[in-house]
This record gives structure tokens, C-alpha cells and sequence, in this order.
């Protein structure tokens, strides 16, 4: 559950700490942003209850990435307040048509109701400004930081302002990794190189996608890096012990056991099965494993001889 009490960090910068974070920048007297919009529209009905209740104004809306439970109150918002809207280019062709998630999760094919759940498929999101690239982005006389996070999805973006970092879901918080198991990513090359990324940002401190605020996040970013390493490191030597190889479906499994995991529908199968086939892609640039089709299977076969 959202928690009613709005998290303050600076006198410019708050949070609504839950299961999932959504960040409050005051821009101005005038002017407030939101970073992010929760899962859905009893989220946002909170957020805005709570803002309405301390004066605080909503004006603009940033939306890191296009997963639903980081954008599913945003549609609710925008026809609530007149928000301007923000978001990473790529990601604003999938807000402004979530059906692309399930589309991509199933493999292109039109995904069923049971599939188009609101955990991976919002309401369409109005965007008003797509950015390209990360970099200063200016609202009247106030500006933040755009930092581009790929690897958790296609082109995240984190945002910096009044020296607190919202990294999203760049990394995890300690308790939300050990939850999850097996982190959901599309790249797994991108997602190591963004948290080698955030070690490096001179802040003062960072607000997750999930979990809480830290001025010593970078320990939590290596751990983060630590987990990752280990389940490529995983695969990999599954791939290996097996030298007729391992189909892909079989390796999702080996590796969701090995993390205690019990997929329970086809929607998380296809979650887990995305973020293996994120390792392997690694290794493949790498020439460690390759794919390869016998007897009309796919395979995941290792490169060494």
C-alpha cells in the first residue's frame, strides 16, 4: 500500500514511498513535478489527495519508463490536472500504445485479456515532450537532469534535481532485489554499464523505483551489479554442463529454481523468460553461447571448445 505521508528529502525534493516510489520535485511557487505515477488510479488518487492537502501544486509529470506500474495513475492524472507531460523517447511510443507490452512479452502475437492485466499494461498516456537524449531540460527559471538508465527497459531515464537522484528502476533497493529474484531486464549489458553509471554520479543521495531513499546508495548499486554478475555467471555455466545444449524454456526454469522462484502464470513466465534470454544475449556478443535449432527446438548451446 502507498503510504499517506509524503517522504521529504530537501525543501525542494519529496517522495511517496510504496511498493512502488513516485518522486516530488516543487519546481516553484507555481510549479510542482511528479516523477513517475504508481500503478494505478487508487495510487494516484492518494498522491493527489495528500499534494491537495499541503498546497502543494501539480504541474508537470515525468514518466521514467513505459512499465505499468510505474505509469498506470498517469492517465487518471491527466484528466484530473492539466500536467504537462514528459517522457524518454521510445518509451512514449509505448505509453501512448501499452498494448506493445504484452505484444512484445508474447512474442508479437495479439496478446489475450488474461495477458493485458494492468501489471503490464496501463491506460494510454498523453506525452508532451519526448526526449531524445539526456541532458538539462528547463521548466520557466528552474532546471533538472536527465540521466539516461537503458537495460531495465529500452531507454529509462533517471532524473537529478536539487541533488537527489530518482534512479527508477536503474537499480533496486536491498529488499526489493532479494524479492524479486531474477530482475527484470531487456539488456543485460546496459543494465551493468548504467549501475557501473550511477556509481560514479556525484549525489547526495538516491530514490529507487523501489525501496528508499539512501545518501550510501552506491552500496545498494553494487549489490545490485554483485546480483547480476551472479545469475549471467549462472547461465552461463548451466549453458556449459550441458554441451548437446539446453533449450531456452529449460534454462528459464534451472535459473528461477536456482532463486527459489515458482512462476505462477504464463505472464511471469514470460517476465523471467525475457530477463534470461537478457543474459544470454550478453554472452552471445561476448561468443560465449549462441543459439542454435535441433530438431525444430531452440537451443543454447555454449561457444568453447
Amino acid at each position: 500500500m502507498l503510504e499517506v505521508e509524503l517522504k521529504k528529502i530537501t525543501e525542494k525534493v519529496s517522495y511517496f514511498h510504496g511498493s512502488v516510489n513516485i518522486g516530488y520535485l516543487r519546481l516553484s511557487s507555481e510549479e510542482g513535478m511528479l516523477i513517475d505515477a504508481g500503478l494505478d488510479d487508487q495510487a494516484m488518487k492518494k498522491v493527489i489527495k495528500q499534494l491537495k492537502e499541503q498546497s502543494l501544486p501539480i504541474s508537470h509529470l515525468f514518466i521514467t519508463h513505459a512499465h505499468a506500474d510505474h505509469y498506470g495513475g498517469a492517465a487518471y492524472l491527466q484528466e484530473k490536472q492539466d500536467v504537462y507531460t514528459f517522457a524518454p523517447e521510445f518509451e512514449a511510443a509505448i505509453l501512448q500504445n501499452p498494448m506493445i507490452e504484452p505484444l512484445y512479452l508474447f512474442h508479437g502475437v495479439h496478446p489475450i485479456a488474461e495477458w493485458r492485466n494492468k501489471f503490464l499494461e496501463g491506460k494510454p498516456v498523453r506525452i508532451d515532450s519526448v526526449l531524445q537524449k539526456e541532458g538539462v531540460v528547463r521548466i520557466g527559471n528552474t532546471v533538472f537532469q536527465t540521466i539516461a538508465l537503458p537495460g531495465h527497459s529500452y531507454n529509462q531515464f533517471g532524473v537529478i534535481f536539487d541533488d537527489i537522484l530518482f534512479a527508477t528502476d536503474g537499480y533496486f533497493g536491498i529488499e526489493a532485489l532479494e524479492k524479486h529474484g531474477i530482475p527484470f531486464i531487456v539488456d543485460a549489458a546496459q543494465t551493468i554499464e548504467t549501475l557501473e553509471k550511477l556509481t560514479k554520479l556525484p549525489c547526495k543521495g538516491a530514490v529507487p523505483g523501489h525501496g528508499s531513499y539512501e545518501e550510501a546508495y552506491v552500496q545498494t548499486v553494487e549489490k545490485n551489479l554483485d546480483v547480476h554478475k551472479e545469475i549471467e555467471h549462472f547461465i552461463h555455466e548451466q549453458v556449459k554442463a550441458n554441451p548437446d545444449g539446453i533449450a531456452l524454456e529449460k534454462l528459464v526454469t534451472i535459473a528461477c529454481l536456482s532463486k527459489g522462484i515458482q512462476i505462477k502464470n504464463a505472464p511471469s513466465f514470460m517476465l523471467f523468460r525475457t530477463a534470461v534470454t537478457a543474459y544470454l544475449t550478453k554472452l552471445m556478443k561476448q561468443n560465449q553461447v549462441c543459439f542454435v535449432v535441433e530438431q525444430n527446438q531452440l537451443l543454447v548451446v555454449s561457444s568453447s571448445k
